[in-house]
């Protein structure tokens, strides 16, 4: 959203939307927030048309607006099956035709629906579920933040703990101190447990690699923090 507005700070005449989709459903299209809702921007809209959502638990039941759940969508463009594959099939699909995405959402008042995260990053620390992407999100706002990517790491006590590695801009000096400092107004809870100071890796899609950073990090003899500039 920060980078939004300041795009269209640059770009006021300009148009802003956003289309939602995956390739089980035919690419974008499944969900749209359309040109008139800037005023909503950071959601990735209302189901269009023709297409049906819901946001749903573990048990595939619908919570309520406002709650965290794993968004389904139901439509023409939804897959027929994964080829030669009904076990994945049946992991992704129901037998009334919804497609449950991976991707961890929230729907407000209004009806827009807003990503979280992906279900398969949720780190689950002390009983507590920790969305990277909000913690992200608040990261990037620090002025000496080039990239963050935050994941989750064993710990024998909470099973998880939430691990920020943190790539900083060109020619600036930031410390872990600094950090803690900034993530203060953050719940508890939500603030990393760890800092790592290193380059944040993306795919050519943009994507940041976590797999690549829990297996990175994941082992024993975690890298120690470090100065970087």
């Amino acid at each position: 959203p920060s980078l939004i507005k300041r795009w269209k700070a640059y770009f006021p005449h300009h148009q802003y939307d956003t289309n939602y989709g995956l390739s089980e459903s035919i690419g974008p299209g499944c969900v749209h927030l359309g040109v008139d809702n800037i005023h909503k921007v950071g959601a990735i809209g209302k189901a269009g048309y023709g297409w049906k959502t819901k946001i749903v638990d573990e048990h595939r039941v619908e919570v309520a607006k406002g709650e965290v759940g794993e968004l389904a969508v139901f439509g023409p463009g939804v897959m027929t099956c994964y080829y030669r594959d009904p076990q994945a099939t049946a992991d992704v699909m129901d037998e009334e035709g919804w497609l449950y995405t991976g991707d961890m959402a929230q729907e407000d008042e209004e009806g827009f629906i807003y990503l979280v995260d992906r279900k398969k990053d949720v780190i689950i620390t002390g009983g507590e579920n920790l969305y990277p992407v909000q913690i992200e999100n608040f990261m990037a706002a620090h002025e000496k933040i080039k990239d963050v990517a935050v994941i989750g790491l064993p710990d024998p006590r909470l099973g998880e703990i939430a691990t920020a590695i943190i790539e900083v801009k060109k020619g600036m000096t930031c410390t872990e101190e600094e950090i803690n400092e900034f993530c203060m107004s953050l719940p508890r809870y939500k603030r990393p447990r760890k800092i790592i100071f290193a380059d944040v890796p993306r795919n050519p899609t943009g994507k940041i690699e976590k797999p690549k950073l829990r297996k990175m990090y994941g082992g024993e003899g975690l890298v120690d923090s470090q100065n970087k500039s």
